[in-house]
């Protein structure tokens, strides 16, 4: 019979650690090599997705050379493998050095084995996520790779991708909703790329930035002579998506009365532009997005119910930052490689500190935070290292504008307890260990605050 256990890579020079860490680790197909030879030979052969590598390897024992070349030359021959360091030499320079040099994450010798398995077990963790968003572009055909620039390992929106796949074939419109900067435009240009419009053009528009009385133009467009300024016919958004996609950003903004025009159009599948007199067919998807809760606003009557089921025939939820686990490290990472190309090339890595401060901060602003962040920070990094400092996140308290102690205890705990299930891959007997909490606690905790596992 097969055996489907992850593969695990220990290499570790002391025999009695040896003979430990095999006894502990029974949930994994387990290698174990003595030097940095039958290390990438075992690597080469078995190619375990995660590695925990100790620095102090003969013949340089009590130094870390050897391990640093380990380590560089298994990232050469398998680049997404997840390689944990360990070393009781200079420990805290050395996990600057290995972070820098591409090690998923550090560990101080002597080694604490429970401790050390919760670290490997959130690296296979983070390694499935990853192989599975390669899988979600991979496995769409070439001329309409899926959401080709989506940069995400959380579950949450995997989900949200693996929607967009299904509905960008049918012809339905598609409302988008989430809070600003959780990258609406990006889906909506994934779905374009995924539906048979690709080939068409894709256009967007932000309702909310454009003013009242030029919006109808925008979108309509103009003839010759319709107003003062009007020196020239100009088609609008609607027109210049023909056969294509157009992009309703922040629809929630547009006025009642334009409102009744746009309602009209997608009931006719014509428009016709301001001062014209001749209707134009159009073929256009509409795709929108709002951060507003349009539910309330037909309520109280400022945006209109059968505009509302017009636009929102799907309707896909886009998860804040904060909610999407191991992805402001992965962002983080992503854009601190583009930056550091055009703006400071010294800069190769985050420091340990900076991996913290990611993983705590709740991201009001959410990816356009991150990568406003991201952007200062590689500017100010005066070392090979971005720290906490560098992206101003440096002791800040993420708690937000909490207005009594009992607000702030629920947001603490909650973050606790998001962070403890990613940890353990949504084990719910580990992650009440890492709480602290005894599992029938964490089950209750987790009905009170409406948290999955």
């Amino acid at each position: 019979m097969t055996d489907t256990r992850p593969k695990l890579l220990i290499v570790e020079d002391d025999p009695g650690l040896q003979r430990q860490l095999r006894w502990a680790y029974d949930d994994y197909q387990l290698f174990i090599a003595g030097d940095r030879e039958e290390a990438i030979e075992l690597l080469r052969a078995h190619a375990p997705d995660v590695v925990t590598l100790d620095l102090g390897l003969p013949p340089d024992p009590d130094g870390t050379s050897e391990g640093f070349a380990t380590l560089a030359e298994m990232l050469r021959i398998k680049p997404d493998i997840k390689v944990i360091v360990a070393s009781g030499h200079g420990a805290r320079d050395s996990a600057l050095n290995a972070i820098a040099g591409g090690a998923y994450d550090f560990y101080h010798k002597p080694v604490d084995i429970d401790e050390l398995g919760l670290i490997v077990r959130r690296a296979f963790h983070v390694h499935a996520l990853e192989r599975e968003n390669a899988r979600l572009a991979d496995t769409a055909p070439d001329d309409a790779r899926v959401l080709g620039s989506l940069i995400t390992a959380a579950p949450e929106m995997l989900k949200v991708a693996r929607t967009i796949e299904r509905v960008a074939s049918a012809q339905v419109s598609v409302m988008l909703l989430g809070a600003s900067g959780t990258g609406k435009e990006l889906l909506a240009r994934g779905l374009h790329d995924a539906s048979p419009r690709r080939d068409g053009t894709f256009v967007a528009i932000n309702c909310a930035a454009i003013p009242e009385a030029l919006l109808e133009s925008e979108l309509f467009g103009h003839e010759q002579g319709a107003r003062g300024d009007a020196v020239r016919t100009v088609p609008g958004k609607i027109e210049q998506a023909q056969g294509g996609t157009l992009f309703l950003d922040e629809v929630g903004d547009i006025p009642l009365p334009l409102q009744v025009r746009l309602l009209r159009f997608l009931s006719a599948h014509a428009i016709e532009r301001i001062g014209g007199s001749q209707p134009i067919a159009i073929d256009t998807r509409i795709v929108c997005a709002t951060h507003r809760n349009l539910p309330e606003m037909i309520v109280a009557g400022t945006f209109r119910e059968d505009l509302y089921y017009r636009l929102a025939e799907i309707v896909v939820r886009i998860p804040p930052l904060r909610d999407r686990p191991g992805d402001p490290a992965l962002l983080a990472r992503h854009f601190l490689t583009r930056f550091a190309r055009e703006m400071n090339p010294q800069v190769k890595g985050l420091a340990p500190d900076a991996l913290a401060a990611l993983d705590g901060w709740t991201w009001p602003g959410n990816v356009r935070e991150l990568e406003n962040r991201m952007k200062r920070a590689v500017i100010m990094a005066d070392g090979k290292l971005v720290t906490a400092a560098d992206l101003d996140l440096e002791g800040q308290d993420d708690g937000g504008d909490m207005i009594n102690l009992k607000a702030a205890r629920e947001s603490a705990d909650r973050r606790a307890i998001r962070r403890a299930i990613a940890r353990t891959q949504g084990n719910i007997s580990g992650a009440a260990k890492i709480l602290g909490i005894s599992r029938p606690t964490l089950y209750d905790l987790l009905k009170q605050y409406e948290l999955q596992a």
